[in-house]
C-alpha cells in the first residue's frame, strides 16, 4: 500500500518546549547534493531574547545542582542519544561523504564525547581550583563557579561540533542559547528531543535555527548574556562586530576557530566558562 510520509517539522527548543518562530518564518535545509530535506524555523531576536530569559530563568537550579548530578545527567543523555543512533545517521548520512558509515561513526563520537565530559563534572574543581600559600594566618581557597548565561554560535559539524561545544559549558554549571549550524540544523533539533527526555531541566540548553547573521549580533549585545562563543561564526566581519558588542558589559568571549572535533578536547572549554572565587578564612577563630 502506499502511503503520504509524515514529514517531520523543525521547531525551536526554548524553556524545554518546541515553540514555532514568533516570526512564523522557515527556511528549507537541503542536502550536500542539494536535495530538499526538510524546514527548519528561522528564529527572530524576539526568540532570542525568550531563550536568554529561560537560560537566565534555569541558571540558579542548574549551578546549585551537585556537579555528580550534572554528570549523571549528561550520561543519561549519552545513553538516550545512542539509543537513537539510527535516527540520527538518517539525518547525518545526506549531509556527509561516506554515508551511512561516517555519520554512524560521527554518532558515536558524539556519544563518546558526552560520556568523557560528563565524568570531568565532580573533578575540574579539584583540577582548576586550589589551596594558596599565604603569609599570615589565614586559609586562602580559590575554587571555579559558573560564569552564568553563555551564548553559543556553533559550528557548522552538525552534531559532533554542536556537543563539543555544549557540553563543556554546562558541565560546569553554565546555561547555554545556541544558535545551531545554519547549512545544518537538523540534528540539532532532533538532539533537543533527547535533552527533553533526559533529565535536563529545561531552559538550561535552548537551541536556535536560522540565520547567524540575524541572530549573533543580538545575543552579543545582550546585557544578560555573561559570556560568547563565537566557535561557529565564519564570517570574520561578523565576528569582530560580535566581539565588539560583547565588550559592552565585559562578556567572556571565545573567539573563532577551525577545531578538529575528533581530536581530545581537552578542559580548554570548560575552563573558558568558569569565574574564579577566591576566599580568605582566619585560623584558629
Amino acid at each position: 500500500m502506499s502511503r503520504l510520509s509524515v514529514r517531520k517539522t523543525y521547531k525551536l527548543y526554548i524553556g524545554g518546549a518546541f515553540p514555532r518562530s514568533e516570526s512564523g518564518r522557515s527556511y528549507a535545509v537541503t542536502s550536500a547534493k542539494g536535495e530538499f530535506l526538510a524546514n527548519a524555523s528561522r528564529a527572530s531576536r524576539k526568540d532570542a531574547r525568550d531563550a536568554v530569559v529561560a537560560a537566565r530563568k534555569a541558571f540558579p537550579g542548574w549551578s546549585g545542582a551537585t556537579p555528580y548530578n550534572r554528570g549523571q545527567i549528561l550520561y543519561r543523555v549519552a545513553e538516550m542519544l545512542e539509543g537513537r543512533r539510527g535516527q540520527f545517521a538518517e539525518e547525518l548520512a545526506p549531509l556527509k561523504q561516506g554515508g551511512k558509515k561516517a555519520a554512524l561513526e560521527q554518532v558515536d563520537a558524539a556519544v563518546d564525547r558526552l560520556v568523557w565530559y560528563a565524568g570531568w563534572s565532580d573533578k575540574i574543581a579539584a583540577v582548576h581550583g586550589a589551596a594558596n600559600p599565604v603569609a599570615g594566618p589565614y586559609f586562602n581557597l580559590s575554587s571555579p563557579e559558573p560564569t552564568g548565561v553563555v551564548a553559543v554560535i556553533a559550528p557548522a559539524d552538525p552534531l559532533l561540533g554542536l556537543v563539543s561545544v555544549v557540553a563543556p559549558v554546562i558541565v560546569t554549571g553554565n546555561t547555554c542559547v545556541v544558535v545551531a549550524s545554519e547549512p545544518s540544523p537538523l540534528a540539532s533539533i532532533t538532539l533537543a528531543e533527547v535533552l527533553a527526555t533526559s533529565d535536563l531541566p529545561g531552559g538550561v540548553v535552548n537551541i536556535l535555527t536560522g540565520h547567524q547573521a540575524e541572530l549573533a549580533p543580538w545575543l552579543a549585545a545582550h546585557m544578560d548574556v555573561n559570556a560568547l562563543d563565537l566557535t561557529g561564526v565564519e564570517d570574520a566581519d561578523l565576528a569582530l562586530s560580535c566581539e565588539q558588542a560583547a565588550a559592552e558589559n565585559l562578556k567572556r568571549v571565545l573567539r573563532p576557530s577551525r577545531a578538529d572535533w575528533a581530536a581530545d578536547p581537552g578542559t580548554g572549554r570548560m575552563t573558558r566558562f568558569l569565574e574564579t572565587k577566591t576566599v580568605w578564612h582566619p585560623v584558629g577563630i
